[in-house]
């Protein structure tokens, strides 16, 4: 029996940094947009190259089982030599790597990772083998005795696969938590509705949350203020709306102003933990298992969670990797030891 099976993508990325980037902001009526940008038809020195392995699947896979959990993940790689730094890497973290598909017809997915001065990142990703997921590649009978099923975002013809996975790990009484992606929300939201209606855990970022409600963040409506916090009205909207049928736990992240929850009793908020930023690739991989994670370990204590879930994103900030800086629960507890007025705020809400 596994303690969490993971599935999505798996990749194959290139890290690459220089100083010759530079970040152009562009504005329009309603509208502001920023864009990483080199000198046309120049040779561009750079400044660091490295070579790691990323995709929502794996790194999920390698922090649960960092935090003292057995792991295993289900995903598709191409059958050429360099999908064999995957399976390595993934044995390193002592990950279960019994449940992959090896495609012939396919290849291992790859990304390029342009990171610039400020730390953030553009990535030009080849989906491969990820965007071709099929029911029949998944071993249904390894989530039936696993007791989480963590699903990260998936893409192209992957999406497909949602519905039957989540159903059946309802039936199945399998524990689920979604990291829901811009893919599975172009599907519609009465589809997706569905689909949330069976999660414990449903993760998004502000734009995917926004997208599949129809609620906007609006920059000229004043914040309701709740247990010396501040809330957007338009944040609450959204974990309301997402929240509607049975109790779960719905997150918001939010970048530099931390992430929200809602557990249709109370709201909760947690600010970003402090880190000097090397690259946000992965970070949100990093807090949405450490999230879940935290949930198993402390027996559902969402204030927990979140403080946890922070700090081992800005460990994962601060290095140049996806899964580079992952703490254990006992480095973790020393870094809010260190921090005593890194806190959450909470205060009850009920829809």
């Amino acid at each position: 029996m596994y303690d969490v099976i993971t599935i999505g993508s798996a990749t194959l990325d290139a890290f690459i940094e220089t100083d010759a980037a530079s970040i152009v902001s562009v504005s329009s009526i309603g509208a502001k947009k920023e864009y990483m940008s080199y000198p046309y038809g120049a040779k561009i020195e750079i400044d660091n190259f490295d070579f790691q392995t990323g995709g929502g699947a794996i790194n999920t896979a390698a922090n649960f089982s960092n935090l003292g959990f057995k792991a295993s993940t289900i995903i598709k790689i191409g059958d050429e030599i360099q999908s064999n730094k995957i399976l390595n890497s993934l044995e390193n973290f002592n990950v279960d790597t019994s449940n992959i598909i090896k495609s012939k017809n396919h290849k291992t997915g790859f990304s390029i990772i342009l990171t610039s001065f400020q730390g953030d990142r553009t990535v030009l990703a080849h989906r491969g083998a990820n965007a071709n997921l099929e029911l029949s590649d998944i071993n249904f009978d390894a989530i039936k005795h696993s007791k989480w099923l963590y699903l990260a975002p998936l893409n192209g013809n992957s999406t497909k696969v949602l519905d039957d996975v989540a159903f059946y790990a309802e039936e199945h009484d399998v524990n689920l938590a979604i990291n829901v992606g811009t893919s599975s929300i172009k599907q519609g939201k009465e589809k997706l509705f569905k689909v949330l209606k069976t999660a414990e855990v449903i993760i998004l970022n502000k734009d995917e949350a926004s997208m599949l409600t129809g609620i906007s963040v609006r920059p000229d409506t004043k914040f309701e203020k709740y247990s010396k916090e501040i809330i957007h009205p338009d944040i609450i909207s959204m974990l309301r709306e997402l929240n509607y049928e049975k109790e779960k736990i719905t997150i918001i992240t939010d970048g530099k102003n931390g992430a929200y929850a809602y557990d249709g009793k109370k709201l909760y908020h947690c600010g970003e933990f402090p880190a000097k930023v090397v690259s946000t690739l992965g970070a949100g991989d990093a807090f949405s298992s450490t999230f879940v994670a935290a949930l198993m370990k402390t027996d559902g204590d969402i204030e927990k969670a979140l403080l946890y879930a922070s700090v081992n994103a800005a460990s994962v900030v601060e290095n140049f990797g996806a899964q580079s800086g992952f703490l254990t629960f006992d480095q973790i507890k020393k870094q809010l030891k260190d921090n005593p007025d890194f806190k959450v705020y909470s205060c009850k809400y009920k829809n």
